[in-house]
């Protein structure tokens, strides 16, 4: 068994050549990677692509058929016990309770772990995720930003090393996905290890460190936002007539004092100029 110095210079999680099917239909076809400790790693795809089999599979919810995992230095097989220790796992629906209020949630969830001092841990995460003001409503009257950012609070007690986040703004409207976006970024910040699994390409792009897309059982490329656009030819750069817009149109004819335009030809700005 490794020691806590030896785990801490492994990579936080490292699969290798797992494979999982589901009767005939072959879902893992040997997925290989490595998560740096402290950074946010994106597995993207599309739907059916195996994305949350491995997130189950990484959490010790799911067996692999072939290969070996492990997640902070445990083997996810034999080792499952002190994996679940090390990990916290978000689904893809917020796992709150409606009746209880922000807060009260989080004191459950203390207690199940055994902390001391569970009002002091609830708090200090509403003020973390800015839901100081929301912990004594009841969740049931959250926006869907709000009650994931609890959820993943929720993940957070116990500290944790390493969180999954599984396509953790599926069905949100585009502010909530950008208060969930900050609140995994603080994550980070405080050097917990997340994977996410997405199929936005933005999400990937506005927080991996790496990013890997994950296609029809196997991982077809691995790296940085920059790594894998210089996989891409250069861009070719051509020049477009700029049609005019509605906002030229209507400072052209209302003129730039706001009075209309006289008769005859109207003087514009040219494209873009601000006012």
């Amino acid at each position: 068994m490794s020691t806590h110095t030896e785990r801490s210079r492994e990579p936080a999680i490292r699969v290798q050549n797992i494979e999982k099917s589901y009767k005939e239909l072959h879902v893992l076809k040997g997925v290989d990677l490595e998560v740096a400790r402290g950074s946010i790693f994106a597995l993207l795809g599309s739907n059916g692509a195996g994305k949350t089999t491995v997130v189950r599979i990484l959490s010790t919810l799911l067996k692999a058929d072939g290969g070996s995992a492990s997640v902070n230095g445990y083997d996810v097989a034999s080792q499952a016990g002190d994996v679940r220790e090390s990990i916290s796992l978000t689904g893809q629906f917020a796992a709150v309770d409606e009746v209880l209020t922000g807060r009260e949630n989080l004191i459950l969830v203390a207690r199940l772990r055994h902390l001391n001092n569970p009002g002091t841990v609830a708090d200090d995460l509403l003020a973390r995720f800015s839901l100081t003001d929301a912990g004594g409503r009841k969740a049931a009257t959250y926006s869907g930003g709000m009650r994931r950012r609890l959820d993943i609070s929720m993940s957070l007690i116990g500290n944790p090393p390493v969180i999954f986040l599984d396509e953790p703004t599926t069905g949100l409207d585009p502010q909530a996905r950008i208060e969930v976006w900050d609140a995994v970024k603080e994550l980070a910040r405080n050097g917990t290890t997340v994977l996410l699994t997405t199929q936005y390409l933005d999400e990937a792009e506005q927080l991996a460190d790496r990013i890997a897309i994950l296609h029809q059982g196997r991982i077809i490329v691995n790296g940085t936002l920059a790594e894998l656009k210089a996989l891409l030819p250069p861009a070719k750069v051509e020049y477009v007539e700029k049609q005019p817009t509605l906002e030229d149109v209507f400072f052209a004819v209302v003129g730039d004092n706001g009075s209309a335009g006289t008769t005859g030809t109207t003087t514009t700005s040219p494209a873009g100029t601000d006012k």
